[in-house]
Order: C-alpha cells, then sequence, then structure tokens
C-alpha cells in the first residue's frame, strides 16, 4: 500500500493502516510479553513470533529501504509510526538496538554481502544483536576503549572486555568497536566488526540490575579470531561507522516523549483509582511534569519537521532530549511513590523506581550530554 505523505491525507491513511493492522493482529499476550521482556523462555517465544509478523506486514522497520521489508517511510511517517504503537501498547522488534542502531550502519557503510545475510534475520528476530561499545573504563566516552584487535593473516585477533551489553547473553551477534591503531590520536585507529557470538575465546556474564532483570551482560574477549570479512566500514574508521547511527530512522528521539507521556497517563489513572487525596503540592509537581513533557515533545516535533524539510539535524537535540528524559523519568518514579505509597513498591512503579537512577547514565551519561549541548549548541570552550 502506497501513502502520500506529502498530504495530511496521506499520513492520517498511513496511520489508520498501522492501527488496523494493530487491531486485527495484536493479541493480549503480546502486549503482556512486551511489558515481562525476555527472561522467560515462553514470553521470548512469543516475541519472536510477533517480530516475524511485523516484518512480514513491512511494520518492523518503515524507516528501512523497502528491499529490506521496509518501507522507505518518511519523517513524519517514522513519528506516526511510533506514536500508534506507543497508542496500542505495542512490541517493536527484539533487536531494539539493531534496528535503530546497528542496521543504519549496515546499511550506510556495509558490503552487499553483508547486507544481505544480516539484515532480514536481524528484523524478523531470528538473530539477536548486541552492541559492544562501553568498557569498565570507557563508558559515555567510547573513544577511550582498549579492547584490541590484532590483523593476523585473513584475521583480526581480539582481546578486550565489554560492558552493559544490552540482551548479550541472548545475543548471536554483536556490533564490537575495537581499536586497532593503538598509536593514533584518541578518535582514530578505531574499527567496527560485526562479530558472532559463538566464536571461541568469548564468555558472556549476565549482570542483574536492581530491577531484578538480566538485561545486560559483560563479556570478555581472550584470543577471539574473527574474519577480516566481518569488518563493517574501513579500517581504523569506526568512530564515523558509530557516527551513522541515526541515518535511517530520525524519528527515534520521539520514543522520549512518548514513553514519558504513557507513564504520566499511568500514574494519573493510578491515583484516580486509588482515591488518594491529591494536595496542591502534589497538584504542582503534577502539572510541572506535564509541563516538561510539553516541552520536550514540542522540541522534538520542532526539530523532526525542519529534518523533514530538508534541514540539518541540530547536534544538540538529542543530547537534551535524552537529559530531559533521565530528570522526568526519575522526578515522575518518585512522585509515584509519594502519591502511591506502598503500592507503588510492587508492579510496574517498583520497576520504574529501580531503573530510574541508571536513566542519567545509560545512552550516554548526564554529564557527557550537558558538554555536548554546552560546546556545540552554546558554543562555550571546552
Amino acid at each position: 500500500m502506497e501513502f502520500d505523505a506529502a498530504t495530511p491525507d496521506g499520513l492520517a491513511e498511513f496511520r489508520r493502516a498501522l492501527r488496523e493492522w494493530l487491531d486485527d493482529n495484536l493479541a493480549p499476550e503480546v502486549v503482556s510479553a512486551g511489558w515481562e521482556g525476555f527472561e522467560d523462555e515462553g514470553t521470548l517465544e512469543v516475541l519472536r513470533r510477533w517480530n516475524r509478523a511485523l516484518a512480514d506486514a513491512r511494520w518492523a522497520a518503515v524507516a528501512w529501504p523497502e528491499e529490506y521489508l521496509g518501507r522507505d517511510a518518511t519523517v513524519a511517517q517514522q513519528l506516526a509510526y511510533h506514536e500508534v504503537m506507543a497508542e496500542a501498547e505495542a512490541p517493536g522488534p527484539i533487536n531494539v538496538i539493531g534496528v535503530s542502531n546497528i542496521a543504519p550502519a549496515i546499511l550506510e557503510v556495509g558490503t552487499q554481502a553483508q547486507k544481505d545475510r544480516f539484515l532480514l534475520p536481524m528484523l524478523r528476530g531470528d538473530e539477536i544483536w548486541s552492541q559492544g561499545m562501553s568498557e569498565p573504563d570507557a563508558g559515555s566516552d567510547l573513544a577511550s576503549l582498549r579492547t584490541s584487535a590484532v590483523v593476523d593473516g585473513e584475521e583480526f585477533v581480539v582481546n578486550g572486555a565489554k560492558t552493559w551489553n544490552s540482551l548479550g547473553q541472548y545475543a548471536d551477534w554483536c556490533q564490537l568497536y575495537v581499536r586497532t591503531d593503538a598509536a593514533a590520536p584518541k578518535h582514530k585507529g578505531i574499527s567496527c566488526l560485526l562479530v558472532d557470538m559463538k566464536t571461541p575465546g568469548i564468555e558472556v556474564r549476565p549482570l542483574r540490575t536492581m530491577t531484578g532483570e538480566v538485561t545486560f551482560s559483560e563479556i570478555f574477549l581472550t584470543d577471539v579470531r574473527v574474519p577480516a570479512s566481518s569488518l563493517l566500514g574501513p579500517l581504523d574508521e569506526g568512530w564515523k561507522v558509530a557516527m551513522t547511527t541515526l541515518s535511517h530512522e530520525r524519528a527515534g528521539v520521539a520514543k522520549f516523549h512518548l514513553s514519558l507521556s504513557a507513564r504520566f497517563a499511568d500514574l494519573m489513572d493510578e491515583t484516580r483509582r486509588s482515591g488518594v487525596q491529591v494536595t496542591p503540592v502534589d497538584r504542582d509537581r503534577l502539572a510541572r511534569l506535564y509541563s516538561r513533557i510539553a516541552c520536550l515533545r514540542w522540541s522534538t516535533a520542532r526539530e523532526l519537521e525542519e529534518v523533514g524539510r530538508g534541514g540539518r539535524p541540530s547536534p544538540t537535540v538529542g543530547s537534551m532530549a535524552k537529559l530531559m528524559w533521565a530528570e522526568i523519568s526519575q522526578e515522575l518514579a518518585g512522585l509515584a511513590v509519594g502519591l502511591l505509597g506502598p503500592a507503588a513498591l510492587e508492579g510496574r512503579w517498583s520497576e520504574r523506581l529501580c531503573a530510574s537512577p541508571g536513566s542519567s547514565i545509560a545512552g550516554g551519561t548526564s554529564e557527557i550530554n550537558r558538554n555536548i549541548v554546552a560546546e556545540h549548541g552554546l558554543g562555550l570552550p571546552r
């Protein structure tokens, strides 16, 4: 089905088609599985089946090219897609990082053989991917990584460690960033490898977070031999590969305000159902949170409209959105406990409260994001 995204009617039809497909295909067990996560094997299989259905209907990655089961979606369509999926509480693809971060790099700089081999199994959830960036001594500062890869004939020999690998214990493949030239300046001499996680010498140790979930892992690599054909992009140009991650899906930044809006609505519903007496101070805090979420939504929409008109994306909008998301997530979780009392210490709100401290660390620390806003947005000195 073709949609004329240049017209309001075309965009409305895009939304309507997705809603109708979700009405026909989204079962309650899929919504529940999306909330529960991967730890139960049965839940994982439910999400795999859902992932395949999304991909076969070309609703798994609308920003991707049509030849790889995407829809070549415009920025406006991508935003509409995220909004409709959030309204329906529909899980996206299993490979959250793979589809949004790794695949765009493969599409941009990968060989045709790499595209043919990896993209469709990734999109369908047949193979799960993790991303090897952070290290014990190199978190948000990717350029400080020390995991090494030395050329030996037609192979790289990799040694080092990675941490905070999302889905690492489930992953079949890893997009691994390594240092291939130790003498090069900090942002040079980095390369990107596509690594089979079954390769000898790889040890995966799951990490349990405060929420009780096991969504991250440590990865230790000892004399791991990776074929030279696994190199993604030019040798020693891994920094440029990392910077391509948003080249095919600009509207992903909208997920920040969509997730916060859903949590705020949850809190308001639970507060009404519980009959809690909301004090003037509580009302003021609720109004402040609502306003901050609205500002985040408007800032995101303004940026996406500019990109949709062919403008250059601001280097600071993503960092500002991440900063606001982290701060609002923490304040919202704290307010939920204040309003709902002990009832908030179990279920979703308990998980959100435990997860909230990590929101200012994951995906780039707040300190790093403030530096980006200061230096690139405000022109302040380093």
